[in-house]
């Protein structure tokens, strides 16, 4: 039988890794004012390890690890393209609305957009680790774990958000930027195509979303309209958005399966 690979770095880690430095350099480079402001809090001729953030230093390398567990251009290309482009349309909902805002009153900033895809690969690999340990657990305890085991959760877990997200977003039902944001989560939650999948990304996203929101929102990065730090629809979104990425990804994949597949070639017997 052949034995499955466990090695955790691959031949794409370091060109994803590379491409991950060199994001936040460009970053740093282009929003130096930004970063300037920042660094002028830390006392560099004193005790300046009391100044450090150590709450970002710790989500930066986290993620910095997380993202290069396996890596595979392949699959890992369409992450990062989806990420991008949800987290521009998630950026553009929330400061249009006023839901929250940033400190330098962009609508939205351009500087937040890369920590959306670099936070999919992170939650990928999360949910990827999840589902392997609960299929270690299953196996080593002998326990059949039928899919529709996770059922009843899927529908707490996302009737619960869609109930916060109602209320939370309640000020900005005037906006047509709402009402579309409502209608796709309701069309995701009705259509699950993985339901065990679909909690475990849920999951992911809202773990790693807590100590985003943390960090944004105490350090007044952004600030919600309602001044918590962080709420919690905050948190939960993250989860939710991890959700519409993978099947957002899902979807681009099999049109581009479809558009460019190559029909089986005819029997010249026949």
């Amino acid at each position: 039988m052949e034995k499955t690979k466990t090695n955790l770095w691959t031949r794409d880690s370091s060109i994803l890794l590379g491409g991950f430095l060199l994001t936040v350099f460009l970053i740093v480079y282009i929003w130096w004012p930004l970063a300037e402001e920042y660094l002028k809090y830390v006392d560099w001729n004193g005790a300046w390890w009391l100044y450090m953030d150590w709450l970002l230093l710790g989500i930066f390398a986290f993620m910095s690890l997380t993202i290069i567990s396996r890596a595979n251009l392949k699959t890992d290309a369409l992450i990062i393209f989806v990420g991008i482009c949800g987290g521009l349309a998630i950026e553009s909902w929330g400061t249009q609305t006023n839901l929250w805002h940033y400190y330098t009153a962009e609508r939205p900033p351009l500087w937040i957009i890369p920590a959306w895809p670099i936070a999919s690969l992170s939650i990928d690999r999360i949910t990827r680790a999840l589902n392997w340990t609960i299929d270690q657990i299953t196996v080593r305890s002998k326990f059949s774990l039928q899919p529709s085991a996770f059922s009843i959760p899927y529908w707490i877990i996302f009737a619960s958000f869609l109930t916060l997200m109602l209320v939370f977003v309640s000020p900005t039902f005037d906006k047509s930027y709402t009402w579309l944001a409502t209608a796709l989560c309701i069309l995701l939650i009705l259509t699950p195509s993985d339901r065990r999948f679909a909690v475990l990304t849920f999951v992911a996203g809202s773990g790693l979303g807590y100590y985003l929101e943390l960090w944004g929102t105490t350090r007044e990065c952004w600030t919600y309209y309602t001044n918590q730090t962080p709420p919690l629809f905050a948190v939960l979104a993250h989860g939710m958005a991890a959700v519409a990425f993978w099947r957002a990804g899902l979807m681009v994949k099999l049109t581009r399966e479809k558009l460019f597949s190559q029909p089986k070639a005819k029997d010249n017997f026949q």
